[in-house]
């Protein structure tokens, strides 16, 4: 394995998955609310694994040679972070005693939790797009060593999603507060909704 290329796919891996998103945003609320962190946070890893295995196998050229996935990925994609969207916003405004941070929360079933989490992750375009397309067509500036470019990926996949899902532990008394818990859940709505503008109109 090539330590330099490992790290090239490690940094632009990172440069790709830190800004705010959808999945994102879930992995963050799963941790401040202590709700299957680990499975939520193995799941978002393991399925960027899978797609930069197919990006850098070539999945990105059978994706360019099948443009009806793009306004399939797109509409579906932005249908459910709408509704997404408006979970949350409900949430933000549900009574101060239903959005404690707190042993009284409500979970939800690991079931729907993971179901939630694959849709955010597999009907969001742009996870195409960072790890599939682009991470896919980066690999090929290294010839004979893409796995190792690859690995780089994955590995900032794994750091980055359970930093993010166990870190944000470390907030849980800020969040303890309705009215920080509420907004939290406000903006997530507003994350949601602008992804999905986004899709709708193509850029």
């Amino acid at each position: 394995m090539s330590v330099s290329v490992f790290f090239a796919g490690l940094t632009m891996g990172l440069s790709l998955i830190v800004a705010i998103g959808a999945q994102n945003a879930f992995v963050l609320r799963q941790g401040l609310r202590n709700e299957h962190v680990l499975a939520i946070s193995l799941t978002c890893a393991l399925s960027d694994a899978l797609l930069i295995t197919l990006g850098v196998a070539g999945f990105g050229k059978m994706m360019a040679l099948a443009p009806w996935l793009d306004p399939l990925l797109r509409y579906g994609g932005a249908a459910f972070l709408i509704w997404y969207g408006a979970i949350s916003l409900r949430s933000a405004l549900r009574s101060s005693a239903a959005l404690a941070v707190g042993p009284a929360a409500e979970k939800a079933g690991l079931k729907a939790t993971l179901l939630t989490c694959l849709a955010l992750t597999w009907l969001n375009p742009h996870v195409y797009l960072d790890t599939v397309m682009l991470l896919g067509s980066i690999s090929t500036q290294f010839p004979d060593r893409q796995s190792s470019f690859a690995a780089g990926a994955m590995a900032a996949s794994f750091l980055f999603f359970f930093a993010l899902g166990y870190g944000s532990s470390r907030l849980k008394p800020l969040f303890a507060k309705p009215s920080a818990w509420r907004s939290l859940e406000a903006i997530i709505a507003l994350v949601m909704w602008t992804i999905a503008l986004k899709l709708l109109v193509g850029s």
